[in-house]
């Protein structure tokens, strides 16, 4: 029963870092139909800003985590950057194949500008101790603090987004532009600051992952997000990509499996089944497990 309590808690702080990963991929869908396979290098971005920060907030006196702050504003200024630059002459002019091309053209670009900076390298970087090790007991098993921290910081992000999506003027261009942006338009909605905004609370959110992540596997390295990404975006596609409550969902469901295939299974598997898994649901329900199958009208 230990063991099962054990993996139980280590695939939910799993899971909720693909959450907060999914949380950006399905933000962006849901507003421009775009698959943003940078989003993953985000959390590079991320995780190496709060690296470089870390003597600050020791020189400051502050915790190590305050550095998640500017990592946030860095994060969302890489996301803004990339939307400006790259994804929005694309949007305007080209097709949603060269929208897809230019995405996985930009993480190749993240990654690559990453190494070549002689700061980073292509060498790993080990962080520091971002929270203490101690925790709190359940029963035989003890949950440490950054684990406790993980699943409720994953479930808080999704609540306020959710909230700030359907009760907010901002949210709800958000919402406007997804459904019709033409409408949108002639509604007085500026679509393209809407687009912006979007990316930039997605790009933010990668930040966060990357402290979450940075608490549990303490190496940082230029190609981190490439597989992170991937599995987050099954997340996304296995709640339902577009819907927020779905990329939490997606996100717990695939760390579970994960954790369970590696203490009772396998480790060299856990890919095989995450993969599986996603497979077989799409075959039973193509919209994932919270979307809708609608009909396309002719």
């Amino acid at each position: 029963m230990t063991t099962f309590i054990q993996t139980l808690i280590v695939g939910l702080r799993l899971g909720s870092i693909y959450a907060l990963v999914a949380l950006g991929y399905t933000m962006v869908y849901g507003i421009i139909r775009l698959i943003n396979f940078a989003h993953g290098d985000f959390i590079m971005v991320g995780g190496y800003s709060i690296i470089f920060l870390t003597p600050v907030m020791k020189m400051l006196g502050l915790p190590l985590w305050v550095a998640v702050i500017p990592a946030i504003i860095i994060c969302a200024l890489v996301g803004m950057m990339t939307e400006l630059v790259a994804y929005r002459p694309v949007r305007k002019n080209g097709t949603p194949m060269t929208a897809l091309i230019t995405a996985i053209a930009m993480s190749l670009f993240l990654e690559n500008v990453a190494q070549a900076i002689p700061a980073i390298g292509p060498n790993p970087k080990v962080s520091n101790q971002i929270f203490p090790p101690s925790g709190i007991k359940i029963g035989s098993v003890t949950m440490e603090w950054a684990t406790l921290l993980t699943i409720i910081i994953g479930a808080a992000c999704m609540f306020f987004l959710y909230e700030f999506t359907q009760k907010t003027k901002l949210g709800r261009a958000m919402r406007c532009v997804s459904e019709d942006k033409e409408a949108a338009t002639l509604m007085g909605i500026n679509v393209n600051k809407t687009i912006l905004v979007t990316f930039a609370i997605g790009s933010g959110l990668s930040a966060v992952a990357a402290l979450m992540y940075m608490s549990q596997y303490p190496k940082i390295y230029t190609t981190m997000g490439t597989l992170l990404g991937l599995k987050a975006f099954i997340a996304a596609v296995l709640g339902g990509i577009g819907i927020l409550p779905g990329a939490m969902l997606g996100g717990i469901v695939i760390g579970i499996v994960e954790s369970f295939t590696t203490t009772y299974v396998s480790s060299s598997l856990t890919d095989t089944f995450v993969f599986l898994i996603l497979i077989i649901v799409l075959i039973i329900k193509p919209a994932g497990l919270l979307g809708k199958n609608t009909g396309e009208k002719v």
